[in-house]
């Protein structure tokens, strides 16, 4: 990071979220992709549905997410846990930050869907609900082939009503948003390769969907906790096992809401 650790903190405490350009050099980057490209090739072609789904399962090309990045991989691994992304969580939350997933997200061109606006906070039940979500930008990403959009403040404005959504990879929305000045205080910021945008875990979002002819707009993604944030584990597990119920028997192809993920950006 350029930027002092006290600017970043500050800037994260007021917006809710912070943008930090370059957080992995071009070397990184490549190293990624490569373990990335490896993982697609051998790995998720066995993988279960609500561990790897598409925009069209008759079609590899559309990978939409992957889970768990971090179990298939010691690269990943070794980014979630130990890392420069692990103590920058920490250092947001103010607290020890435990790694709970790592994604892998794509829009593909033409066909990629908007993310509707929602706070992840709704999927992670917790209690205090403090956590955060990082977004590796592997693209260039701007307004055509969907970028990040956040409600600046919003993470101080408490949770708002959630509904369903008809979205692949998708189960919730904000039902109202548009009001409470949703729209006048929404930023966006255009991210390339390497580029990292981190947000908390009540900071409404959303993602515009992929226009472009033949732009991908892949990203990884992180979650941490903060350690003293406690999870309903009884209410979550019953949640994921509606939602692979529901992934199985749509076969990642039916439009109702469904979602492997909890979230999705």
């Amino acid at each position: 990071m350029n930027r002092s650790t006290t600017e970043v903190k500050d800037d994260f405490s007021i917006n809710g979220f912070v943008y930090l350009p370059g957080f992995l050099s071009a070397e990184e980057l490549k190293a990624v992709n490569g373990h990335l490209d490896q993982l697609i090739r051998e790995i998720v072609p066995s993988m279960q549905p609500e561990e790897a789904f598409y925009e069209d399962p008759a079609d590899p090309s559309t990978l939409k997410q992957i889970q768990s990045l971090y179990s298939h991989s010691s690269h990943f691994h070794e980014m979630m846990f130990g890392s420069r992304f692990e103590a920058l969580a920490s250092l947001l939350l103010d607290d020890n930050a435990v790694g709970r997933n790592m994604q892998y997200f794509n829009k593909p061109p033409r066909i990629g869907n908007p993310t509707p606006p929602h706070q992840d906070g709704y999927y992670f039940m917790l209690e205090p609900n403090e956590a955060v979500t990082m977004w590796l930008g592997l693209d260039d990403v701007d307004e055509e082939n969907g970028c990040v959009r956040y409600v600046r403040g919003s993470h101080l404005d408490g949770m708002r009503t959630h509904g369903s959504t008809q979205v692949l990879g998708f189960s919730q929305g904000i039902s109202d948003y548009g009001t409470s000045g949703d729209l006048d205080r929404e930023v966006w910021f255009r991210t390339g390769p390497g580029d990292l945008l981190v947000h908390h875990s009540l900071t409404i979002h959303r993602a515009d969907g992929n226009r472009s002819l033949d732009r991908t707009r892949r990203a990884l993604g992180f979650i941490y906790y903060a350690e003293k944030a406690k999870e309903d584990a009884e209410r979550r597990r019953a949640y994921r096992e509606k939602l692979a119920k529901d992934i199985r028997r749509a076969g990642n192809d039916d439009p109702a809401p469904i979602n492997a993920a909890d979230k999705s950006i």
